[in-house]
């Protein structure tokens, strides 16, 4: 946070300025009331003394928004314009509660919300991914909380294009990868992968993951345990060894060593959280944006715990779809509107709520009744129906009893067994996703390295598989093969690694495994 005196607010037509909320590097953020709608508004606000490249990047993240904040994790844009006294601003959804940058060091989230919350962020992450763009900047600071209590990522100020791989300027030190450290400065999918986790463990740990509580911690000094020093532990007792094993990988020092998208990360916090027996928080994608480089590769967006917008919503837990629109700026409830001109698989309905169906009737000409009648003479039809019904009820569940109360009684298939628990077992809810490969392992044969593995103990008819070479740079480029071998040429900088997924029905592994040789 820059220590520089903010700007005065712009006069904005349409907008009565209310306070300053935050000023950085290049730019302020006030908080303003629009006129009509009226609500609160933040506005950022880019200095008058921009650059060039400030102004473009300003710009850039402007646009971004504008493909991107549909998305219910991505704070929302309105409009973006230039003020009265010629300053580019943007006008976006403000979010009142602190951010997660605040709240980490005051407070000490729950496992269960620091896994909800990580969860949302990698379906906007990866959202992002698939629309070509790098974040670069994923941490505690720049997710802010909705009023409705949502996590919402925000400053895309120095995002990239995928295949801009070169300067990482702009970073946060404490958050980033070691590859960011470089000369030249390298930034990709993997570095996103490291900044999310990095953010996940702060969450937990109420510390950044090499900051040394009491010890020195500034820039050299982290820089320096970022490169070499291992991942401590995030030393709470309620993490359990699965998670922190999930977040090591992702934060590994070799970027191909880590999960190869944030897709895949995602994934990986889902298990704990089924594992932990805790509510599996769907992971919200845009569907209609995926990159048409991937079209060949395998996909499991239609797993258990994916929503893909606008089309459909699965819940994680196997149920019936439900088509949701994404997060509209004008939204005054839940997130349950129907998609518009989509006709619904399943429509919600608030608790309480009676859903009529079928055509209105009107009386004939030649039938005409007085309304007060009309209206007695339906309510006593009602009460006779629900009457008939409630009675109905009450014999068939007197009738199981009876049946269940009796030793004798042949139990059929379905029926519970006297004297047996009817209370439904936790169920697993991941318990569809492909399973890995096992055993991959790999050899040298003169130039070459040959990458063999097994079959997944619970092998599905149809199965094959696909294998990506991994680099040190861009994304693992899949191929799908049949056989359980595949023979490489051995890469120029001494060590050749790749990753194998199992593919099922168009879906692969949630865990891929990866071996390298030198």
């Amino acid at each position: 946070m820059s220590k520089r005196a903010p700007a005065a607010p712009p006069k904005i037509a349409g907008f009565e300025y209310r306070e300053l909320v935050g000023s950085g590097g290049f730019s302020d953020v006030f908080l303003y009331e629009q006129q009509r709608p009226r609500r609160r508004v933040a506005v950022k606000v880019l200095l008058s003394e921009r650059t060039a490249g400030q102004r473009a990047a300003f710009d850039a993240e402007a646009d971004l928004l504008a493909t991107l904040s549909t998305h219910p994790s991505i704070v929302t844009m309105y409009e973006a314009g230039i003020a009265a006294d010629g300053r580019p601003y943007l006008a976006m959804e403000y979010c009142p509660r602190p951010n997660l940058g605040a709240r980490y060091r005051t407070e000490r989230l729950t496992v269960a919300e620091a896994l909800r919350i990580s969860v949302q962020i990698a379906g906007a992450v990866e959202t992002a991914h698939r629309a070509g763009i790098l974040h670069r900047d994923i941490k505690p600071a720049n997710i802010l909380v909705t009023e409705y209590g949502h996590p919402v990522l925000t400053d895309f100020g120095i995002s990239s294009a995928l295949d801009d791989v070169r300067a990482a300027e702009g970073m946060s030190i404490p958050w980033s990868p070691p590859e960011s450290f470089q000369d030249p400065p390298v930034s990709g999918v993997a570095t996103d992968v490291w900044a999310l986790a990095a953010t996940t463990y702060t969450l937990l740990s109420g510390r950044s993951p090499f900051e040394v509580p009491g010890g020195a911690n500034g820039s050299a000094e982290l820089v320096a345990r970022i490169e070499r020093a291992p991942l401590a532990p995030t030393g709470r007792d309620d993490v359990p060894p699965a998670l922190e094993r999930v977040l090591a990988t992702a934060m590994s020092k070799r970027p191909e060593s880590r999960y190869p998208s944030v897709l895949a990360f995602a994934r990986e916090l889902q298990r704990v959280q089924s594992d932990l027996q805790l509510a599996v928080t769907p992971i919200d994608l845009l569907d209609e944006i995926v990159r048409a480089a991937r079209d060949a590769a395998p996909d499991d967006d239609d797993a258990p715990g994916t929503r893909l917008r606008p089309v459909a919503s699965i819940d994680p837990s196997g149920g019936a779809a439900t088509r949701f629109a994404p997060r509209e700026p004008m939204a005054t409830g839940l997130e349950a509107t129907v998609h518009r001109g989509a006709t619904p698989l399943a429509e919600p309905a608030d608790e309480g709520t009676i859903l009529r169906s079928g055509p209105a009737t009107t009386p004939a000409d030649d039938e005409r009744v007085e309304e007060g009648t009309q209206n007695a003479a339906r309510t006593g039809l009602a009460v006779v129906i629900g009457v008939v019904v409630l009675a109905v009820a009450v014999v068939v569940v007197f009738w199981a009893a009876l049946r269940n109360a009796d030793p004798g009684t042949d139990n059929g298939p379905g029926d519970t067994p006297a004297g047996a628990t009817t209370q439904q077992q936790p169920q697993d809810n991941l318990a569809s996703l492909v399973p890995p490969v096992k055993a991959l392992t790999g050899t040298v044969s003169g130039t070459n390295a040959v990458f063999t593995w097994q079959a997944p103990e619970a092998k599905a008819d149809g199965d094959r598989y696909a294998w990506a070479q991994l680099t040190l740079t861009g994304d693992p480029r899949y191929q799908v093969v049949d056989d359980l071998t595949v023979t490489v040429p051995l890469a120029s900088d001494g060590q050749t690694c790749v990753q194998v997924v199992v593919v099922r029905q168009g879906r692969f592994s949630a865990s891929p495994q990866q071996a390298c040789v030198r």
